[in-house]
């Protein structure tokens, strides 16, 4: 699925080397020409260099034609030199490769563990799940680690700072790409400030009981956005300030902090079922299957942080074996620890006196141990605080790439050449973020983060499915037409399964039906001769693992509620408006300038190196 359009910085002087993969920690290489440009500024060049906005004639003359443009970017598909080689002259300055596989796993560990597991469980347990929040975890873990291999496949092949946007914009087009861009740029914003948020709490509870000590109220305010978190935001600020100081730096104390946190993680469970109680347990389900369906699509925030590792496999030293051992293996170990803490927190606390804020915390508070109370909020804290560290680090990188492409001002996508990070795309996200935090609560924030997450996850399995089946010129048009057919049975029996549980039908005739559908469609592509094999590591049983994916993630996402699809759907509306009056020129100027053929050439051999 590739144009014939190709991607080009609008200087036509400037090279392009591609970083030594296999150096140890290089310095940031300038792709400029001889004379430096100043890092700090700010003109409107910087902004929108693109014809389109040149002036005011130029925008309206652009405007005219988006029927025309909106319809080649439809089509338009980047491919992997373009994402490796070409778009990285637009940082000007390379990132540091310097990361090994024991830093991808402690980035995993320390980006999801804190990250919801201290600050999602309590919530669900009380209001959702009872202590079916076990199989919450269970559920969501699986439907995690489905996506943590189709992101692993592609970032062993395509290691680039662009993580699933770059992987949609190469299978899916730029208009799926982008969709996916505000998504992540959505899933960055929120969930930085849901961090904060929690962050908030647990202090709080170390001083008091109460969770909103340290918050203010304003009665004037709407019910959720009442309480004003300045304690949120000086974290949010303090974390991405350290970020902004270098990968190297930032992973070193992620995996010592962590190290830390799991031994305390340890502690909590050993203690939790040493004072568990069996009657706890009953009932198991009090809100019935659907509350513990509800409260896994909830909680698959906690598993939400992986993708941001994947981002950082254009600083990783050897993507082919750290990128696989780093992701799959600190996903597998992070399940296993989220359901052994939930079992252990449902066995000690009767669900109806959790508290939904602060959860651990005060369990150990009710049972005696006030000492732990302590020790399991300076835990929380830790762990969270090493999920924003990593956030920065990944959110920053995402939008640098989508910067890359211009869907955003290129100004975001220049990286410092000293720190070798991109300082002014942390700022963005770090701004935005420090917005919703000081604002929203924790509830409205979690629903919005899990949409996004779940659906951009989504879109990943079949983009999969792309790559492995559908080959532009070479996939012949009979098995494109059952490619498209069984993709068409897939979805429709996915969503007509969260349909049905949505409404609260009764009966299994109706599931079966749709199950029936969704073992045609996936047998459907089982069939189709495969275009592409992986040339490291890939995704096993293809295409039944990925298609299983595309299933949980739209039952998960149909699990969440309306109010939830109402707020993606708003966003969303929001992102297609700048899209047509800014995007769709700004990347359409972008993909049709001239690529002398000379560095086409030299950057296809770069890319084999590279992989």
């Amino acid at each position: 699925m590739k144009s014939s359009s190709s991607h080009e910085h609008f200087n036509p002087d400037f090279t392009s080397p591609l970083l030594d993969l296999s150096s140890a920690d290089p310095p940031p290489i300038s792709t400029m020409d001889p004379t430096p440009r100043s890092y700090w500024r700010f003109s409107k060049n910087d902004f929108f260099p693109e014809p389109t906005f040149q002036n005011f004639t130029t925008y309206i003359a652009a405007i005219s034609q988006t029927p025309h443009r909106l319809k080649d970017r439809l089509l338009g598909r980047s491919d992997d030199t373009t994402e490796l080689i070409q778009l990285k002259k637009e940082s000007e300055n390379s990132m540091y490769q310097c990361l090994t596989w024991w830093d991808l796993i402690w980035l995993g560990f320390g980006s999801v563990v804190g990250s919801g597991i201290f600050s999602i469980t309590g919530q669900e347990i009380r209001n959702d799940a009872g202590p079916s929040i076990v199989l919450s975890y269970a559920i969501s873990g699986l439907s995690a680690l489905l996506s943590v291999f189709c992101y692993t496949e592609f970032a062993v092949e395509i290691p680039v700072a662009g993580g699933s946007f770059s992987y949609l914009r190469i299978e899916l087009g730029d208009f799926i790409a982008f969709i996916a861009a505000g998504n992540i740029l959505l899933e960055a914003i929120v969930g930085a400030a849901g961090l904060g948020r929690s962050w908030s709490s647990y202090f709080a509870t170390i001083i008091s009981n109460n969770p909103d000590l340290l918050r203010i109220k304003v009665n004037s305010f709407a019910e959720g956005f009442n309480l004003l978190d300045p304690l949120a935001v000086a974290v949010l600020a303090i974390c991405n300030g350290i970020a902004m100081t270098g990968a190297r730096r930032t992973s070193i104390l992620t995996w010592v902090s962590s190290i830390i946190s799991t031994a305390v993680i340890i502690f909590i469970i050993i203690v939790g079922f040493v004072h568990s109680e069996s009657s706890n347990l009953v009932p198991f389900f009090p809100f019935g299957a659907k509350g513990m369906f509800t409260a896994a699509a909830v909680v698959y925030w906690s598993y939400t942080g992986f993708d941001m590792v994947a981002t950082m496999a254009e600083e990783t030293k050897k993507p082919s074996r750290d990128i696989p051992v780093g992701l799959v293996g600190s996903m597998s170990i992070i399940t296993v620890i989220y359901c052994l803490m939930a079992l252990s927190l449902s066995m000690m606390v009767k669900y109806t006196q959790v508290d939904p804020n602060a959860a651990y915390s005060v369990a150990f508070e009710k049972i005696g141990m006030k000492w732990a109370k302590y020790l399991v909020s300076i835990c929380a804290l830790k762990g969270m605080t090493t999920s924003l560290l990593v956030g920065s680090m990944g959110q920053s990188r995402y939008t640098t790439q989508i910067a890359r492409a211009h869907m955003i001002p290129p100004w975001f996508a220049l990286v410092h050449p000293k720190t070798g990070t991109p300082i002014y795309a942390t700022l963005l996200v770090t701004i935005i973020s420090c917005i919703f935090a000081f604002f929203s609560s924790l509830d409205v924030l979690s629903s919005v983060l899990s949409f996004s997450t779940l659906f951009i996850f989504m879109l990943m399995a079949v983009a999969l499915l792309v790559r492995r089946y559908y080959v532009m010129d070479v996939t012949l048009k009979r098995d494109f037409v059952k490619f498209i057919v069984s993709l068409i049975l897939i979805f429709g029996s996915s969503i007509g399964i969260a349909t049905l549980w949505g409404l609260n039908r009764d009966g299994w005739i109706g599931y079966v039906l749709a199950a029936v559908l969704w073992f045609i469609g996936t047998l459907g592509l089982a069939l189709i001769p495969k275009q592409r094999f992986p040339k490291v590591w890939g995704v096993p049983l293809v295409p039944w693992l990925p298609s299983l994916s595309i299933l949980m993630n739209i039952f998960l996402i149909g699990s969440l509620g309306s109010v939830a699809v109402w707020r993606f759907l708003i966003c969303s509306a929001i992102m297609i408006i700048y899209y047509l009056l800014v995007g769709v020129h700004a990347t359409y100027d972008m993909s049709h300038q001239e690529l002398p053929e000379a560095k086409v050439e030299e950057g296809k051999g770069d890319v084999q190196e590279a992989l």
